[in-house]
């Protein structure tokens, strides 16, 4: 498979396992107001770089997250987007800290928009579960680039669709060449496995289904009785049948019939044979009741403004939660909405690492108001206005908002605040102690790739060191912050393995020195693994 090169490509394509693991530190809690709907609740906006927020996820949420939508940036050379990842090498140190401009001012700047991508996709494709899905807003600018990223991470046998969004409906008289009405929606999955939701046909759909000959089975549609193969390729399927209005004798020639004679004739005797509106068709169709037909239809991968909003829509918006335009480029939460529709379940996570006004929460509450749904939001957003336009937008919604607010009834919910805290580990790799044991415990788990359901809390019946355990293994954290630990006889003897069902075959232990020679340590299935910090300052 082709793959994409560009300056600084080698210095980034490992750069997400480089990016420090930070803690997030929760700021406070906010809930809609008593009487409000209920709606989702343990839901997260995060403020902070989105590489560090998405490596903080990681140990709650990695292989969980159902749907991922995110809006980058477009790279149109009129955004002024920073390039700020601290990758340590000189082709890249010298974009540290610019505001990346048009091309013309600013060769690189496609350069620098993949480095700022590749990394972030890399984590976004591990927070993402099995049968999990993720949509990336485009335009014409780096929409070759991004198809070409997504293949590489994802894998191009997992690209589901590139979906064009009809963003406007009115074409520019200002402008030379062409009016761009469209933006692209590239589609991957994280595996085969997925498959999208069946959507409402709507009344666009319905109303193909008229009723000219006034049928008392009502409303139906017209199916031509002709057949795609030929009557040599299907000559069970090429027989005559007699025009009942004209006489004429039609036999097939380029076309073979759809069914079989026998079916023809039961269709006729049904009522359900149509020659067109004069009657003289020379091509029978079948009657197709609308009574007959699903609710439902497979997306397709063009959505019209009516389907999926438009911009003066997301405009709107905001000026009915805000009073005032407050964002540039905001998206329709209808678009969101239609992307979950076709994408989760009622009790999916949805994860935007780009979330800009939070249109992402605002669909996500609208469609769990519409269809009682739980699903649950993240966003992480790194600009200034995280709590007083982000974080607003949601209160808001989900309280209830605009001059008439029983227009617009609050959706009810809640969500915690957060923002990107101390870094797990300090400069010299040691651990950082200040973030306290409760998060050094819940790291080295997650490292250990303890399951969720077996990690123990410090009060559990093994030993407060314990970290969690399974039918074969046990797993223990051997920490104090003001002493040196060591892993002797006496600490295996104050372990309680009796207290678990089962005996395991093998126990991993850190701790600060170890005092049993390798043959012990083998016999008895032991790993040892040194706590790194500094232990001479004890």
């Amino acid at each position: 498979m082709p793959t994409l090169q560009w300056v600084g490509k080698h210095k980034v394509v490992n750069h997400h396992h480089d990016v420090p693991f930070r803690l997030l530190e929760k700021k406070y809690s906010f809930e809609a107001k008593t009487g409000s709907p209920t709606n989702s609740t343990n839901n997260r906006i995060i403020h902070g770089d989105n590489l560090e927020s998405l490596k903080s996820l990681l140990p709650e949420f990695e292989g969980r997250v159902n749907c991922i939508y995110i809006d980058p940036p477009y790279n149109t050379g009129n955004e002024g987007w920073v390039y700020n990842d601290a990758v340590n090498d000189p082709k890249i140190k010298k974009w540290l800290g610019q505001v990346v401009g048009k091309e013309g001012e600013d060769l690189s700047r496609h350069d620098k928009w993949l480095c700022m991508m590749f990394p972030r996709l890399k984590l976004l494709h591990r927070l993402l579960a099995h049968d999990g899905v993720i949509f990336v807003s485009i335009d014409d600018n780096e929409v070759a680039h991004l198809k070409m990223l997504l293949d590489e991470i994802f894998g191009s046998s997992n690209f589901v669709a590139q979906i064009e969004w009809q963003k406007r409906y009115t074409r520019s008289n200002n402008t030379e060449g062409f009016t761009n009405i469209v933006e692209h929606i590239c589609c991957y999955s994280k595996s085969r496995s997925f498959k999208p939701n069946m959507i409402a046909k709507g009344e666009a759909a319905n109303a193909r289904y008229t009723n000219p000959d006034k049928d008392p089975r009502g409303p139906w549609k017209a199916a031509s009785f002709s057949n795609p193969l030929s009557p040599a390729e299907r000559p069970n399927l090429s027989y005559e049948i007699t025009q009942p209005n004209t006489g004429e004798l039609l036999i097939p020639t380029k076309r073979a019939w759809r069914s079989s004679k026998e079916t023809f004739h039961k269709y006729l005797e049904e009522g359900l044979v149509y020659w067109g509106a004069d009657g003289t068709s020379k091509t029978p169709s079948i009657k197709r009741f609308l009574s007959e037909v699903r609710d439902v239809m497979p997306p397709v991968n063009f959505w019209d403004h009516e389907f999926a909003g438009n911009t003066d829509n997301a405009n709107q918006e905001l000026k009915e939660i805000f009073g005032d335009k407050v964002f540039p480029t905001p998206k329709p939460s209808l678009l969101i909405k239609r992307i979950l529709e076709v994408s989760t379940s009622k009790n999916a996570i949805i994860l935007d690492s780009f979330a800009g006004s939070g249109t992402t929460a605002h669909a996500v509450l609208k469609l769990n108001a519409e269809d009682g749904g739980n699903r649950r939001f993240i966003l992480c957003e790194m600009m200034d206005y995280t709590e007083t336009i982000t974080a607003e937008r949601v209160r808001r919604v989900m309280s209830g908002y605009g001059s008439d607010i029983t227009v617009n009834v609050g959706t009810g919910g809640c969500f915690d605040f957060y923002t990107v805290g101390a870094a797990l580990f300090k400069e010299d790799k040691n651990i950082n102690e200040e973030v306290g044991v409760a998060a050094i415990r819940n790291y080295v788990a997650y490292t250990e790739s303890i399951p969720p359901g077996n990690r123990f809390d410090e009060d559990n019946l093994v030993s407060p060191y314990a970290l969690g355990a399974t039918n074969t293994a046990l797993w223990l954290f051997h920490y104090e912050r003001d002493r040196v630990t060591t892993l002797d006889l006496d600490f295996l003897g104050s372990l309680n393995i009796k207290s678990l069902s089962a005996r395991p075959e093998q126990f991993t232990v850190y701790a600060d020195k170890c005092a049993l020679d390798k043959e012990f340590l083998y016999k008895h299935g032991i790993t040892f693994k040194r706590i790194p910090r500094d232990i001479t300052r004890f």
